[in-house]
């Protein structure tokens, strides 16, 4: 790809006005090189009349309700033309000429079709952020970790994290896929709605063929809300849908070992849940384990017409905990 003005920087909002005043004005005049679109999951605060009234020339894709991060995707990248899409959150500071490496590699390597930046903590720049960090793998039971980050412990970015390298997943703070790819795969899988449909969109063409990067000389800096990272609802769709993900995905020999140890890890995270008195959190794992068994039929015809190609190996480490262990020791 060598055409700079073929680069579109998609923004889904709900309600965010307040991130768009902080963050948008940077994303205009730090993107040169890209067209940027709105796409508004039907918020009912003053988005859309501030976008119109400060910054007329930016497209707005108003949809009529809250769909969620999967299909107001879907729904929004069927009026985009551009060949390259970035999904930029509305919580994510662009520096000036973010984009040129990212461009720089789509160019010079074909062979990438999904690719992010590093993805820094807004509030202490030097150091990785919770969403996505340095890139993102899949441990031996299905439980996504980034380069950079242990469970809640974030480093320090260093020269080594910024060369390009293979990674399993890309985050979807800031996340880079050519447009033929895609809508070949069919777009991310709106029984999601939100949370862990990147990790599954990448995986799903991981088994296709196609190449997903962190880039590291692109960096840019996110917000994040820690807050939302241990809400019931975070919980109840995170837990919920890496069980889809790995439904839909995971090779049957692998299956049978890691859907019964992840439902066993779930009881014991939900105890640990009550014992603390979140209930909150204790009832959204029941209802994730609900409302997966409930699904299991739709995610089965989804994972039957992935068949004929051939299943990814996504064991990068025994497990989270084994990464961590190993970590502690290098710093011993």
């Amino acid at each position: 790809m060598n055409h700079i003005d073929q680069i579109a920087i998609a923004i889904l909002n709900y309600n965010g006005l307040d991130l768009l005043k902080q963050f948008l004005p940077h994303v205009i005049s730090n993107s040169p090189e890209g067209k940027i679109y709105i796409i508004d999951n039907g918020s009912s605060d003053d988005s859309i009349h501030w976008i119109k009234t400060h910054y007329p020339s930016i497209k707005i894709i108003s949809l009529d309700k809250n769909f969620g991060y999967a299909r107001g995707y879907n729904q929004g990248v069927q009026q985009i033309k551009e060949s390259l899409i970035c999904f930029l959150n509305n919580d994510v500071q662009v520096p000036e000429n973010w984009l040129q490496p990212i461009l720089m590699e789509f160019d010079s390597k074909p062979q990438i079709s999904i690719a992010q930046p590093l993805i820094l903590d807004y509030k202490k720049p030097k150091y990785f952020e919770y969403a996505g960090a340095g890139g993102g793998y899949l441990d031996f039971f299905g439980f996504p970790y980034c380069r950079g980050r242990i469970f809640n412990r974030l480093e320090k970015i260093t020269s080594i994290d910024r060369a390009t390298r293979s990674i399993f997943w890309a985050s979807g703070a800031c996340f880079f896929v050519k447009k033929e790819v895609f809508e070949a795969m069919g777009g991310f899988d709106e029984n999601f709605f939100c949370y862990q449909e990147e990790i599954d969109f990448c995986w799903r063409a991981k088994r296709y063929g196609y190449y997903t990067a962190a880039i590291g000389q692109s960096e840019v800096y996110h917000l994040g809300s820690g807050s939302a990272m241990t809400s019931a609802r975070k919980v109840f769709y995170n837990h919920r849908n890496s069980l889809m993900m790995l439904f839909k995905n995971a090779s049957l020999s692998d299956l049978i070992v890691i859907l019964p140890s992840r439902l066993m890890m779930d009881f014991f995270i939900g105890i640990f849940y009550l014992i603390q008195f979140k209930l909150s959190r204790f009832k959204a794992i029941i209802r994730s384990h609900w409302s997966f068994f409930r699904n299991c039929s739709i995610v089965y015809n989804k994972r039957k017409n992935l068949k004929k190609y051939p299943y990814v190996k996504h064991f990068n480490e025994l497990s989270i905990l084994g990464i961590y262990i190993k970590e502690k020791l290098k710093t011993r």
